[in-house]
């Protein structure tokens, strides 16, 4: 096999052979009782189960350029999968183990996956959807010896071969895929942004920059459906550093996990920032091995109060899925509350409707470009149309308003367009909208956002306004939500209306429900934070 670490199968073969017994990789979980246990990888274990995996998959008829699906939470496997993966030239392809119906079918097909590999929670929600599907893919059950009813299925544990003899490793082109990963999708369905061998090789050691340095054991409890867990994971592989993982995100037993696992560096966002600081103060609080903490979101108002009660020290970066801007305020360099400045490498920038530069306080577009004038592309899987929407003019769009100060820091203020960021993910109000409005009970629906006290800077609370048959149906209509939407996806104010206020093209007028909303006294108006 090739020794080149262009791609990260050959990294993790180069590393086997160097440190075969280096603790890369422990994902915690928290039992019913409160305990913690948890699984570990070395090095030499990452590789060999990544090989025999890989085997697996051609033995499946995988080839170069095939999607695997993964609806894990955090687990070994998923990690495994991404040498598999690499090895064979499929494509990963991360899944919410949440997702369901509609939506779930819809990615699936997108991908068109030639192979799935999931957890026990998941298989239901598969099940459902098989007859949605235009194949139905073997699926490798991880936890457990049940499998789904509608598909062909393999047990991880019980079917992987013993060795990888037979296994014929591919060397992927940097260029092509390596992983497709879903955006939330704030309107329509989500779109999958193509990442490459390259970029994630380029990438490893970015949390550098963040603050990140030798001797650090990282952690994170976000999923690795998410970009921000690959950055830690990528980090502590390329770096050697442990990455300690929760299975998911716990914010009562964080600081458990912390001091069992002597983490000295954790990720939040969104939600997670407020959820955390609101779990009851103890004495012990600054007891605990973590100098850093790398968020996005901080607000400004519990910045200093989190660096105090915990013995911390904050960086805020921003950046995106897509990956084609970023902004750094390395551990409080900058004004707390300020999402930061670019890296070297980058220009930020606000601008107005016609592409001008914005004065400073002025709010505006938030757009990124290369500093030779260029802007790499972003291309989303199968969908061309956004592809070149998304970087133009020379500009990555980012979609989000923001305004800079006179200093050059620039501050988050929402997303364009009024998509609705709830815990650091975009809700797809359209999709919600579309199944509450197949209960027979409702006549009417708009889902939008609003803000509150309790929101996270550029974060609103999920209203669905409805107009019903008899307003007894209520308890109905939350439990269908309940059985239909993700958890992230249900309303949190349900807004009962004679009918929806709408323009004369029949659109919802967002504003008018709003007043509508703080006229019946379920939300108090919230000044906004713009600049005058």
């Amino acid at each position: 096999m090739s020794n080149r670490a262009n791609d990260i199968a050959r990294l993790i073969e180069q590393k086997a052979a160097a440190k075969p017994d280096f603790p890369a990789l422990t994902f915690v979980h928290v039992e019913p009782d409160g305990s913690l246990s948890d699984e570990r990888r070395n090095f030499a274990e990452l590789w060999d189960r990544g090989a025999r995996l890989a085997l697996w998959l051609q033995q499946q008829g995988v080839a170069p350029g095939d999607s695997v699906v993964l609806m894990l939470k955090n687990r070994p496997q998923f990690v495994e999968a991404m040498v598999a993966a690499a090895l064979t030239g499929s494509i990963f392809v991360p899944l919410d183990t949440r997702s369901m119906g509609e939506k779930l079918a819809y990615m699936i097909n997108h991908v068109a996956a030639t192979a799935i590999i999931a957890e026990a929670a998941a298989l239901p929600a598969l099940d459902t959807v098989a007859e949605q599907l235009g194949s139905r893919p073997p699926v490798l059950v991880v936890d457990t010896a049940s499998a789904p009813r509608n598909f062909p299925a393999a047990d991880y544990a019980a079917d992987l071969p013993g060795d990888a003899v037979g296994l014929v490793p591919v060397i992927p082109d940097p260029t092509s895929p390596m992983y497709l990963m879903f955006t939330s999708g704030t309107t329509g369905n989500p779109k999958a942004v193509v990442r490459t061998h390259a970029q994630y090789m380029r990438g490893m050691k970015g949390l550098r920059a963040l603050g990140v340095d030798d001797g650090d054991t990282l952690y994170t409890g976000l999923p690795l459906c998410h970009t921000n867990a690959h950055s830690t994971l990528a980090a502590g592989l390329a770096m050697e550093l442990p990455v300690v993982f929760s299975r998911q995100f716990t914010k009562s037993r964080l600081w458990d996990v912390c001091r069992a696992y002597r983490c000295t560096v954790f990720t939040l966002l969104g939600g997670m920032i407020p959820e955390v600081f609101a779990v009851p103060p103890k004495s012990d609080d600054r007891d605990n091995p973590v100098r850093l903490v790398i968020a996005s979101g901080m607000p400004a108002k519990l910045w200093e109060a989190y660096e105090t009660r915990f013995g911390v020290t904050i960086t805020e970066v921003y950046g995106s899925t897509e990956n084609g801007g970023t902004l750094i305020n390395r551990m409080g360099d900058g004004p707390r509350g300020s999402m930061g400045k670019p890296p070297p490498t980058l220009v930020a920038a606000i601008l107005d409707d016609d592409d001008q530069v914005c004065a400073p306080m002025v709010p505006g577009h938030l757009c990124f470009r290369k500093v030779d004038g260029g802007s790499e592309a972003v291309t989303y899987y199968r969908n061309e149309k956004a592809s070149a929407e998304k970087v133009t003019g020379g500009w990555f769009r980012s979609g989000d308003i923001a305004y800079a100060d006179t200093e050059g820091w620039f501050y988050f203020l929402h997303r364009a367009g009024g998509g609705i960021r709830r815990n650091g993910d975009f809700v797809n109000a359209t999709l919600v909208e579309t199944v509450l409005a197949q209960h027979p009970a409702v006549r009417d629906v708009f889902v939008y956002g609003v803000e509150t006290a309790a929101n996270v800077a550029g974060e609103r609370t999920l209203v669905a306004a409805v107009v019903l048959d008899t307003d007894d149906a209520l308890d109905g209509i939350r439990q269908w939500a309940a059985d239909h939407l993700q958890r992230s996806e249900i309303p949190e104010i349900w807004q009962l209306l004679p009918a929806i206020p709408k323009t004369v093209s029949e659109k919802p007028v967002e504003r008018d429900c709003i007043a509508l909303l703080h006229a019946a006294g379920l939300v108090e108006p919230v000044a906004a934070e713009v600049p005058a």
